[in-house]
């Protein structure tokens, strides 16, 4: 680690896992992408790309690599993207994570080896030992992504503490999408001042996380309502919590509205609308869009709720579509 050299900032508030368009083909959709980069980016939203709602693991790594290049040969602010790295190949999680260092990413999102079962922290432990090593001179800005209720496997606090000892300051924080709040309480009381920045899964909770000291929140609904989002974060950061619960409450009743379908569809549904471009509504089998009814029932629920995204601005990329 000595020989190591990091060089991105810590990163906070918002992140979205951000959506990954398809062409009618199924491949990446890169204009496309790179407009909801941009469109995020616009309202002050960090970018995760290749995260679960990402569907970051239906994407190959030369897919992956190939989108992160096309992100910074057009401009964008690569020390804003989290780039998600896990693999259960300890080679694939290698080179995603070397590529992605390489292109001055803000740091790497990394799922634990999950196919197998039940791993010993002995072996996850030599698992994230083995990509630092493969890192070269650069090293990673790594944050682990605590999913256990989906991967099946997550990070022990002895396990946490174990990379911490021997990689710190290269093991820089936690996505928590865990489902406990007790667990995600538990990081954040336990690593309070040692530069490990605790992210929780979404903003259900986020003004109660923020007092106990969250770095921000990175949440699939960011894609939607990413205004929304960052203004509770401020209005906490400038008026305290009491004034933000009420923005809280609202971001919850949103979020709400999504989750009653299956969610990334329901986010791409709902940009679809909000766009006026229908090629959003791709995803990858075995997911598959939302139905006909599903989609009206998501619209409805969401004019109860007066609720919109915001709009798109030329800037973003709109000139540079394809037709459906």
């Amino acid at each position: 680690m000595a020989a190591q050299t990091l060089s991105s900032p810590r990163l906070g508030g918002i992140l979205s896992p951000v959506i990954t368009p398809f062409t009618p083909s199924l491949d990446p959709d890169v204009p496309r992408f790179l407009r909801q980069c941009r469109w995020l980016l616009s309202n002050d939203v960090g970018l995760a790309v290749f995260g679960t709602n990402s569907e970051g693991n239906s994407l190959s790594v030369s897919e992956r690599i190939d989108l992160l290049e096309a992100m910074a040969a057009a401009g964008l602010p690569m020390h804003r993207v989290l780039a998600g790295t896990g693999a259960c190949s300890l080679t694939d999680a290698a080179a995603m994570t070397r590529a992605a260092t390489a292109l001055g990413c803000g740091g790497v999102l990394m799922l634990p080896p999950f196919y197998y079962k039940s791993p010993s922290d002995d072996g996850l432990f030599r698992f994230f030992a083995e990509v630092v090593a493969a890192s070269g001179a650069r090293a990673p800005s790594i944050y682990l992504y605590h999913i256990s209720g989906v991967a099946s496997v997550g990070f022990s606090l002895a396990l946490i503490d174990r990379l911490l000892e021997a990689f710190a300051p290269v093991i820089r924080g936690i996505k928590d999408t865990g489902g406990d709040a007790g667990f995600t309480h538990t990081l954040l009381t336990r690593y309070a001042g040692a530069s490990f920045d605790v992210f929780p899964g979404n903003e259900t909770a986020l003004v109660t996380f923020m007092e106990a000291g969250a770095a921000g929140c990175i949440s699939a609904t960011a894609n939607v309502n990413p205004a929304g989002l960052v203004e509770l974060v401020e209005t906490y950061g400038s008026v305290g919590a009491h004034e933000a619960r009420e923005k809280q409450a609202r971001a919850n009743d949103i979020r709400t509205a999504l989750t009653r379908y299956p969610l990334i569809p329901a986010l791409k549904a709902v940009l679809a609308d909000a766009f006026d471009d229908e090629a959003l509504t791709r995803v990858r089998p075995p997911l598959m869009p939302l139905s006909a009814p599903q989609r009206e029932a998501l619209a409805n629920d969401l004019r109860r709720l007066a609720f919109r995204p915001p709009a798109l601005r030329p800037q973003d990329g709109i000139d540079v579509l394809e037709a459906v």
